[in-house]
């Protein structure tokens, strides 16, 4: 078989990730070949994300590469993925889930400043929501780029503190100090590394089959279709995280909030997981019923 050619944004953060698959594919005797290409989201860094459309603002460019065969697969990070893919385009494979968890870094200045003070640059509706449920006086300022690019924001003095996925600071090997924030629940597979491909390149979706790892598979499926059942899109106010142990039992929390976090839906549950059953779409429909409808038909209206 010839070089499989992975593509990636080109951020340092989203070429590690494809490296990571890359090594996955190596050791199993695969040749390899990354094909960075720069993303919509990528190119403009002035506007809130929001503002960009609801879905697939890092993942278009890279759809276009699949069906115009110019790479084979394509690297994500999971939660940058819309829930409704491009036709033809599947979502073949992930890697074990490492760090699904928000962390707060502040700026020098801001070390004893107590969080319900703190002037927060974020550009995700999620946190937004999230944090204001909290802490609902809170100032925000929009941030965009990559990692390295908001930290050098937030020290030129942009806000306080900011948030990021803790998987992308391990990721980068950064020492850094943060700080957990219990309230924040995770975007929808939030530190997943996922793989796409064609659906008609069946040798090549079968190699990757065989690094993808079952657990997450698991979990991820649970909470793309909570996602996808509130019609939420990758930037609403949405968390969801499940958590599947040794026996099969599955913890899943997940959230809904308006933009200001003042009006919020939630449900905790434990069950034992069945692959007959589609979990996610269960617990998203009781939301749904319990206020959710008329709560995403405001926020869809607001963004």
């Amino acid at each position: 078989m010839k070089n499989i050619r992975i593509g990636t944004r080109n951020s340092p953060l989203a070429l590690w990730q494809a490296r990571e698959v890359a090594r996955k594919l190596q050791n199993k005797n695969y040749k390899t070949e990354i094909v960075p290409i720069v993303s919509s989201g990528d190119k403009n860094l002035s506007q809130p994300l929001y503002t960009l459309g609801i879905t697939g603002v890092f993942t278009k460019d890279l759809d276009i590469a699949l069906l115009n065969d110019e790479i084979d697969i394509a690297v994500h990070s999971l939660k940058d993925v819309p829930t409704e893919l491009p036709k033809d385009i599947t979502l073949i494979s992930v890697l074990e889930r490492d760090f699904p968890q928000d962390v707060l870094i502040r700026n020098s200045k801001s070390k004893n400043i107590e969080l319900k003070d703190l002037k927060i640059a974020t550009s995700s509706l999620r946190r937004r929501a999230f944090w204001s449920k909290e802490f609902p006086k809170t100032e925000f300022t929009d941030i965009r780029g990559n990692v390295q690019t908001r930290l050098r924001k937030l020290e030129e003095g942009v806000a306080d503190a900011t948030l990021f996925s803790l998987a992308g600071l391990k990721r980068m090997g950064l020492k850094l100090d943060f700080e957990y924030l219990p309230f924040m629940i995770s975007a929808p597979s939030q530190g997943v590394i996922g793989i796409c491909g064609h659906k008609d390149k069946i040798e090549i979706n079968q190699l990757l089959s065989e690094i993808s790892h079952s657990k997450t598979q698991k979990s991820i499926e649970i909470e793309r279709n909570f996602l996808r059942t509130l019609e939420g899109g990758c930037t609403a106010p949405i968390g969801a995280f499940a958590e599947i142990n040794e026996n099969n039992d599955v913890r899943f929390i997940g959230r809904i909030c308006s933009l200001d976090g003042e009006n919020c839906i939630e449900t905790d549950e434990i069950f034992q997981y069945n692959s007959e059953e589609n979990f996610g779409e269960k617990l998203a429909k009781q939301v749904l019923e319990n206020g959710g409808k008329e709560l995403m038909s405001i926020i869809k209206m607001s963004i």
